[in-house]
């Protein structure tokens, strides 16, 4: 009988906290829905890092997104009417944001400035997006979760290419959630929240996709959520149920578990630090980040230029 080794597990450390000074719990649209009606003073979400090292992280409840230093310090960025989940840059200066109210976002860190991107498919609105990554061609896959999961497997997954036109790929997902792309960028890794899995999306040369598999499967209250890829290819998975982040490799066997404190919902991370050999991690139950050193650096994430924009 063939028995795996088990996983190397280890504590996230902890890195800094929302200041109290932007703390204010209280009752929101988002937390009745998705907190079961708790009140709540934060929900730190979609952490990416700029050139020069600085962490940003979204607020999704309160419509925030926030800046945080190698030391710590938190400045507010910006504050809108919206509910932001996912980023990325496009450039040095701006962020798109996956906003479940309101669709793709852009933001102007110098201003402050958010505007619509991309509100609207043939004049439908989106489910409610979620995440995305971008590829070196500047194609553009998000994820429109909603609401979705094992009782309606409608949630979407799109690509947007840089001529702006936009590619539906799957519909059928039980809770789209975050994606990522391997060092080749053949295939995307889905992360499917209320189905507790990963899938293996194939990205084929015509643009189609074929022969989507479930590439690892977990288990728990609350499935997986945000992913990463590193240097070496492994896929590490953030999953807020359990508290951890799986560092998985390409064969979808864990070699390493990150664990977050007691209570702690881990939803989302991202690559920084010297070497992008850092993980920092959202813990969005505590309004807190974490982080690690899992062994290998990030894989560099792609950023387009201004010219990757939608046609209107």
């Amino acid at each position: 009988m063939f028995l795996l080794t088990p996983p190397e597990v280890r504590d996230l450390e902890p890195f800094t906290r929302l200041p109290d000074a932007f703390r204010t719990r209280q009752h929101s649209d988002w937390s009745r829905a998705n907190r079961g009606g708790h009140a709540t003073d934060s929900f730190l979400e979609g952490p990416v890092v700029d050139a020069q090292g600085q962490l940003y992280v979204a607020d999704i409840p309160f419509g925030r997104i926030f800046r945080i230093d190698a030391a710590g310090g938190w400045t507010l960025v910006a504050e809108y009417d919206g509910e932001p989940n996912g980023m990325k840059f496009v450039d040095a200066g701006t962020l798109l944001i996956t906003d479940y109210r309101n669709g793709l976002m852009r933001l102007d860190i110098a201003s402050g400035r958010v505007e619509p991107w991309l509100d609207r498919r043939n004049s439908e609105r989106f489910k409610g997006v979620n995440d995305l990554v971008f590829d070196t061609q500047g194609n553009l896959y998000f994820t429109d979760q909603g609401q979705t999961g094992l009782h309606d497997p409608t949630g979407r997954l799109y690509r947007l290419r840089p001529s702006g036109q936009l590619d539906l790929l799957l519909a059928n997902v039980p809770s789209p959630n975050g994606v990522a792309l391997s060092p080749d960028q053949k295939v995307l890794y889905l992360a499917v929240t209320r189905g507790n899995c990963v899938w293996r999306v194939p990205l084929l040369p015509d643009g189609s996709v074929a022969k989507v598999s479930q590439f690892f499967t977990s288990y728990g209250p609350s499935g997986p959520d945000g992913l990463a890829v590193d240097e070496r290819g492994r896929l590490l998975v953030a999953n807020p149920g359990l508290g951890y982040v799986w560092v998985l490799n390409t064969r979808a066997e864990p070699e390493l578990v990150l664990r977050g404190a007691p209570g702690a919902s881990i939803t989302n991370m991202a690559f920084g630090g010297e070497g992008q050999r850092t993980l920092y991690v959202t813990d969005s139950t505590h309004g807190a980040v974490l982080r690690a050193e899992p062994g290998a650096a990030g894989l560099p994430l792609a950023v387009p230029g201004t010219s990757t924009r939608p046609l209107p």
